[in-house]
C-alpha cells in the first residue's frame, strides 16, 4: 500500500511534463523559443533549457509584386480573380484609333490649308492698303532687270559703277520719257481730225444701220442717241466726281514713277548689298537655299524682261507698218500702244489689237477695218508660235493656265498694274521652288550617303584594325 501512493505521484509528474512538452513546441513552430518557467520543478527535477530550432527560411518567389500591395504590407488582402462565368469586359479603344485614316489626312490637310489661305488673305489685304508702293517697287525691279545688263556691260569696259549706273539710268528714262511725250504729242495734234473723222463715221455707220437687212428705222437710231443723251446730263454728278478721281490718279500715277526711279537708282547701283542684307533677314538654316535660288529668280526675271520688250517691239513695228499702208490715222500712237500693251499678257494685245481694229472702222471703212484685223491675227499669230519660243526659249516656263489665272488675280488684286507684274511673279515664283526641291533632295541624298572629303588618307595599323581611337575613317 506505500507503493500507490509513489506510483499515482510518478504519473502526476509524468502527465505535468508531457503538457509543458506540448506547449513548448508551439513556439518551436513558429520560430520563437518559450522562455523557461523559472523555477519549475517536477518529480524528476527541473527542466533543462532547450534551444530552439532556426525557422526555415522561405525559398526566394520571382513574382512581381505591385506597388499597392507592397505598399499594404503581409497584410493586405488577397483579391480573388473573377470566376469563369464572369463576362468579359473589354477596354474603352483610345478615340484617335476610332477616327478613321482618310478622315484623320483630311483633317490635317484641312488645317494647314486653312492657315494657308488666312495667310494669303493678310497678304493681300497688306499689299492692297499699300499697293502704290509695291506697284512702285515692283516696276522698278522690272526696270532694273531690263538696264542692269547695260550697267554690267559698261562695268566690264571699264567705268566705275556710280558712273554706269548714272549713265543707264539717265538715258534709260530719257527714252521711256520721250516715247509717252511722243504718244500724247501725236493724240493732241491729230485730236481735231480724228473727232471730225469718228463723227463722218459714225453718220456712216447710222447710214449702213438704216440701209441693212436689221430693219432698224431712224426713229429708233434717234431714241438710242436721245437715251444717251439723257443718261450722260442725268448723271453730270457722276463723271465730275469721276474727273475730281481722275485727278487723284494723276497725282497717285506721279508719286509712283518718282518712287520708281528712285528704287530703279538705288537697285543699280547697290542691288548686291541689297541682296546680302535680305539674306540676313533669312533664318540660318534656309539661307543657303535661298542665296542658290536668288540669282535664279534675277536671270529668270531678266530673261523675261528683255524677252518682252523684244517681242513686243516687234509686234508694234509690224502692226504699225501695216496701218501705215493702209493710211490709218494715228497709226506711230497706235504701234506704241500695241508695245505698251504687249506687257499684259492674252489681254494686252486683243485690247491693242481691237483699239487699232476699231479706228480703222471708224476713219475709214469695213475693208480697212478687215484689213487691219488680219494684219493683227497674223502677227499675233507669229509671236504666238515663232517669236515666244524662241526669244524667250526655257528661261520662262509657265504654263497656259497658270498664265491666265496669274492675270485674272493681278487685275483682281491691283487692276492693270496687278496683270502686268502677275506672270513675271509666277516665272519668278515657278523657277524659286523648283530649285528649292531639287536644292532639298540634294541635301537629303548627301545626309543619306557620306561624302568623302578631300585629303590624305588615314594610315591603317597592320592587321586590319580600323583608324585609330578619336579619328574617324572616310569610307
Amino acid at each position: 500500500m506505500s507503493r500507490l501512493p509513489r506510483w499515482v505521484g510518478g504519473v502526476g509528474a509524468g502527465l505535468t511534463r508531457l503538457a509543458e512538452r506540448l506547449e513548448g513546441q508551439k513556439p518551436e513552430e513558429q520560430g520563437t523559443a518559450p522562455p523557461p518557467a523559472p523555477g519549475s520543478d517536477s518529480a524528476f527535477g527541473p527542466e533543462p533549457v532547450r534551444a530552439a530550432a532556426p525557422a526555415p527560411t522561405p525559398e526566394p518567389t520571382h513574382e512581381p509584386v505591385s506597388e499597392p500591395e507592397a505598399a499594404a504590407g503581409p497584410q493586405a488582402e488577397h483579391v480573388p480573380p473573377p470566376p469563369d462565368y464572369a463576362p468579359a469586359v473589354s477596354a474603352l479603344p483610345d478615340p484617335v484609333a476610332t477616327v478613321p485614316w482618310g478622315v484623320r489626312v483630311a483633317a490635317e490637310v484641312g488645317w494647314r490649308l486653312l492657315i494657308l489661305a488666312g495667310t494669303v488673305w493678310v497678304l493681300m489685304r497688306v499689299i492692297s492698303a499699300v499697293q502704290l508702293v509695291v506697284l512702285a517697287f515692283t516696276a522698278a525691279l522690272l526696270i532694273t532687270a531690263l538696264l542692269q545688263p547695260t550697267v554690267a556691260m559698261l562695268k566690264r569696259h571699264g567705268v566705275p559703277r556710280g558712273l554706269a549706273t548714272a549713265m543707264t539710268f539717265i538715258s534709260g528714262f530719257i527714252v521711256m520719257g520721250l516715247v509717252g511725250w511722243f504718244v500724247v504729242w501725236q493724240v493732241t495734234e491729230n485730236l481735231d481730225d480724228l473727232s471730225n473723222k469718228v463723227q463722218h463715221g459714225i453718220n456712216d455707220l447710222k447710214q449702213w444701220l438704216l440701209d441693212s437687212p436689221f430693219h432698224v428705222t431712224e426713229d429708233q437710231i434717234n431714241n438710242i442717241a436721245d437715251n444717251l443723251s439723257q443718261a450722260i446730263g442725268t448723271n453730270t454728278k457722276d463723271i465730275t466726281s469721276a474727273g475730281i478721281e481722275g485727278v487723284q490718279v494723276i497725282i497717285e500715277v506721279l508719286t509712283g514713277i518718282l518712287l520708281a526711279m528712285f528704287s530703279t537708282l538705288f537697285l543699280l547701283y547697290d542691288g548686291p548689298k541689297i541682296w546680302e542684307w535680305l539674306l540676313k533677314l533669312f533664318p540660318a538654316a534656309a539661307r543657303e537655299g535661298v542665296a542658290g535660288a536668288g540669282p535664279r529668280a534675277w536671270a529668270t526675271l531678266t530673261a523675261y524682261v528683255r524677252g518682252t520688250v523684244i517681242v513686243a517691239l516687234i509686234d508694234a513695228i509690224f502692226i504699225g507698218v501695216g496701218l501705215f499702208f493702209l493710211d490709218v490715222p494715228l497709226a506711230v500712237p497706235l504701234a506704241v500702244f500695241i508695245f505698251l500693251f504687249a506687257f499684259i499678257p492674252l489681254v494686252g494685245a486683243v485690247v491693242s489689237g481691237a483699239l487699232a481694229v476699231v479706228v480703222a472702222l471708224v476713219t475709214r471703212d469695213v475693208f480697212t477695218a478687215t484689213m487691219v484685223l488680219v494684219v493683227v491675227l497674223s502677227v499675233q499669230q507669229i509671236e504666238g508660235h515663232v517669236l515666244q519660243p524662241f526669244i524667250l526659249g526655257r528661261a520662262v516656263r509657265v504654263h497656259p493656265l497658270a498664265v491666265v489665272l496669274s492675270v485674272a488675280a493681278g487685275s483682281l488684286v491691283a487692276g492693270i498694274g496687278g496683270a502686268v507684274v502677275a506672270v513675271p511673279l509666277a516665272a519668278v515664283t515657278n523657277t524659286v521652288v523648283g530649285y528649292l526641291r531639287a536644292h532639298a533632295k540634294e541635301k537629303a541624298l548627301q545626309a543619306a550617303v557620306p561624302v568623302k572629303r578631300p585629303g590624305p588618307e588615314p594610315s591603317v595599323p597592320a592587321g586590319g584594325a580600323g583608324a585609330p581611337p578619336g579619328e574617324t575613317r572616310a569610307d
